[in-house]
């Protein structure tokens, strides 16, 4: 598994069916994000049996058949929405895009699966909210960078666990490499995109959500710019933004596009949190310097003083147990509240920092 791009990013992890061949089906309606094959490989091998695919774009349909032969490419999404034997639709549609392919999915009685960013717009929230509340269907989000990412997963349980006791402060660094020549347009306009904090950050705002174990923040502070990339005004290279989360711990998050060209890793990801009986620091990708250590965990407490190694295939229990919820209609690999308020808080800090900017 590589991670030196993370638009391709898929770490194909062990195979735990919770389901037997048939018994949860799904489809997928756009493939604007290579993301989609993550998802996509995650929900196999969860024991999901992949039924058919639309895309706009025939090119992207075919080079998604070649990588799962099984798919049947459809002509249009209606043969999606109405056919009856499908659970769930994944899509990884351009952003401001996503809530209405949502919507469409949601009002055809089925489940939908997105790509982050959700939304690009806090309308759009409040209208994918409205009818998932009146279709009793679910608005699930692929926060890759928790669920998909193992030693991330596994040291936000044990926070939520109590190992390292009461959170007292938490702090991630999301840097990213851009790969500009690579990206579509839609990438570069931030209409599309919505920003660097509604985009990249809403992996930020979910981690910080759950890891503190809150269900409500205050934004205290929150900044975007363009640093180094004036040929492309649209981009964001740059977001950070502070909270108080109603728990009382202190977070903060910094996204950006400048991991260098050196980095092995798409970008050198950390994720730091201090408790009142320990703390924790997660390498999520590498260690810098050390090309044999692999990801990992690195654990402080009033007992003991150890590094957790991630190496090898991992399992990656988020997507199981959505299966499951969808099937047996219950919450817990995520709740829709948890869903919609790290989404909610990513754009109202976006929003803070762009009026920010504005006065500058």
């Amino acid at each position: 598994m590589s991670s030196s791009d993370g638009m391709t990013y898929d770490p194909k992890g062990s195979a735990k069916h919770v389901v037997k061949p048939g018994e949860f089906v799904f489809s997928v309606a756009r493939l604007d994000h290579a993301h989609i094959y993550g998802m996509v490989g995650a929900l196999k091998r969860a024991g999901g049996t992949l039924k058919s695919v639309f895309d706009t774009d025939e090119k992207r349909s075919l080079a998604f058949k070649e990588a799962n032969p099984e798919v049947e490419i459809v002509d249009c999404l209606e043969r999606i929405l109405e056919d009856s034997s499908i659970h769930c639709v994944a899509g990884a549609a351009i952003p401001n895009e996503r809530a209405e392919l949502g919507i469409a999915v949601m009002k055809a009685g089925k489940d939908y699966f997105t790509d982050k960013s959700p939304f690009t717009t806090l309308d759009q929230l409040a209208e994918a909210r409205k009818v998932a509340a009146e279709t009793n269907r679910k608005y699930m989000v692929y926060f890759s960078e928790r669920l998909h990412n193992a030693p991330t997963f596994e040291a936000c349980q044990m926070v939520r666990d109590g190992v390292i006791g009461e959170v007292v402060q938490a702090l991630v660094m999301a840097p990213h490499r851009l790969s500009k020549p690579n990206r579509p347009d839609w990438f570069f306009d931030k209409e599309k995109y919505g920003g660097i904090l509604t985009d990249i950050g809403s992996h930020q705002f979910e981690q910080l959500l759950y890891i503190s174990n809150a269900q409500d923040a205050e934004i205290g502070f929150a900044r975007v710019d363009n640093f180094a990339n004036p040929d492309r005004p649209g981009l964001e290279d740059f977001g950070e933004a502070s909270l108080i989360m109603d728990t009382g711990a202190s977070c903060y998050c910094r996204m950006d596009w400048f991991t260098p060209d050196a980095s092995r890793a798409w970008g050198d990801g950390r994720l730091f949190v201090i408790g009142t009986n320990g703390y924790l620091e997660v390498r999520k990708y590498l260690d810098v310097g050390r090309s044999d250590a692999p990801a990992s965990i690195h654990l402080v407490t009033n007992d003991e003083e150890k590094t957790i190694p991630f190496e090898g295939p991992q399992h990656f229990p988020f997507f199981g147990e959505l299966i499951l919820d969808i099937l047996n209609r219950t919450e817990k690999a995520m709740t829709q509240d948890h869903v919609f308020k790290a989404a909610s808080l990513s754009m109202e800090a976006q929003a803070m920092a762009d009026s920010r900017r504005m006065k500058d």
